[in-house]
């Protein structure tokens, strides 16, 4: 049976592979695990539940509820807000447990169930591990007074919003920005417009209307024509694109130029070194960030800390030496100051005012790097064990690296759930880079086809 668990919680198809049922089961076996953990600090453990716009969160929150006040865990209904707003919220109220439900930036049918433990850290690969274990078992199920209690706390949003706000610091105001902020439908609809507009920029709300079927329909950050066209329409200063639930951030420069993950961790950087809040001169990016980012942090005195791709191997990183800053090409960027995962709205509000304090537009800021062409092909239906080990294969990659030089670089990656490898090749130009990665992606289909 493949893992139940990915990357990033628990995800599928709502009502078919991610049922009511699976939900439940989930909830209860999580909050036995974590209670055996001794993650719960006592007899009666609390859990905050939120949720994004899509409908089917509707009977998912429904089935996760009832499954925790089951298993003796009181439950606060958050309604609908940002992952990362769960995760602040969880340690800002001392909860046991969070649990978001929320599929990203994935289409609507889609819906996922994320997992928080004390503090508002992801939880580790063991644990979910043991609670893919405990899911279905028979268990003692207490009775009268000890099953938990449900409540609702809409209002707790108003303390995540204060939060963001509050990590601006008091020299803040935005009040000369014109910001769009496209909000994807998704689950800071509400929260990302409230907090810019606490800082006095003039927002402009883009796709800000869900309606439990809309969330990441041709908008947000994976879909950023409209809010190219608003930006250079409302002659904006920036744009903003958040994902479904809200826990990456892309932007538009004023010229409608795209400013990337990437693009925005470098911004971000450099101002974290200016104010000496750069823990040890370094940022944690992954091995798929483009080699412009790399260079550029070099040039400014920044080491680069690279992982493996995903934000859960970027916060380990973080976690483990103290790190202020990291974050992935998609725009998840983590600020371990003020949050436990990457947070869009935090990420955007930064942005905007590293451009307020310095009087630069985010054209010229984003300039401190430049993107290299970057190619990656897709080699389906391969052994992707033998991508690192076959000789002709690492020959080809060695070949290839010798011809690109300093100015370009080759990265295979096997997939983690499917037999396939992304041949990654960056270079100078795009048909060079174009060339090299359907060369190697040749060989590695010749040589390691099923």
């Amino acid at each position: 049976m493949p893992r139940l668990f990915g990357t990033d919680g628990v995800r599928g198809t709502a009502n078919q592979e991610l049922t009511a049922e699976v939900a439940l089961d989930l909830a209860v076996a999580a909050a036995h695990v974590l209670g055996e953990a001794g993650v719960f600090t006592g007899r009666r453990p609390r859990a905050l539940v939120g949720r994004d716009t899509r409908a089917s969160g509707e009977f998912l929150e429904a089935a996760v509820v009832a499954g925790l006040a089951s298993a003796g865990v009181d439950v606060v209904r958050l309604g609908v807000i940002p992952t990362p707003g769960v995760a602040f919220l969880v340690g800002d109220l001392g909860a046991d447990l969070g649990v978001m439900l929320s599929a990203s930036h994935n289409p609507m049918p889609d819906n996922g169930i994320k997992f928080f433990s004390r503090g508002g850290v992801k939880l580790d690969d063991d644990l979910e591990e043991a609670i893919e274990q405990r899911l279905g078992e028979t268990w003692q199920r207490p009775i009268g007074a000890d099953v938990g209690r449900v409540t609702d706390d809409a209002g707790a949003i108003e303390g995540y919003v204060a939060h963001l706000v509050a990590s601006l610091g008091a020299d803040s105001s935005l009040e000369d920005l014109t910001v769009v902020v496209d909000a994807a439908n998704g689950a800071a609809f509400l929260t990302s417009l409230a907090a810019f507009a606490a800082q006095g920029a003039t927002v402009i709300p883009l796709h800000a209307q869900p309606n439990g079927l809309n969330i990441n329909e041709n908008c947000g950050s994976t879909h950023m024509e409209s809010l190219q066209a608003a930006v250079l329409a409302h002659g904006a200063d920036l744009g903003i694109a958040l994902d479904g639930d809200a826990d990456r951030c892309l932007a538009i420069d004023h010229d409608g130029n795209e400013v990337d993950g990437d693009q925005i961790l470098a911004i971000l950087a450099l101002a974290l070194k200016d104010n000496h809040a750069l823990h040890s001169n370094t940022v944690v990016a992954t091995v798929m960030s483009n080699l412009g980012f790399m260079h550029a942090m070099k040039a400014n005195g920044i080491r680069v800390d690279a992982t493996k791709v995903g934000d859960r191997y970027v916060l380990e990183a973080m976690n483990a030496h103290g790190f202020a800053l990291g974050g992935e090409q998609s725009g998840h960027v983590i600020m371990s100051e003020f949050a436990t995962t990457g947070d869009g709205v935090l990420t955007a509000l930064h942005l905007a005012a590293r451009m307020a304090r310095t009087g630069k537009s985010l054209q010229e800021l984003a300039a401190v790097m430049s993107r290299l062409p970057q190619v990656m092909i897709n080699v389906r239906g391969v052994n992707k064990v033998r991508a690192g080990i076959d000789p002709e294969v690492s020959a080809a990659v060695t070949a290839a690296s010798r011809q690109l030089g300093e100015g370009g670089r080759v990265l295979l990656r096997p997939s983690g759930t499917e037999p396939l490898v992304r041949v990654m090749v960056e270079a100078a130009t795009h048909a060079e880079a174009q060339a090299i990665a359907e060369r190697l992606a040749g060989v590695v289909k010749d040589r390691l086809s099923l």
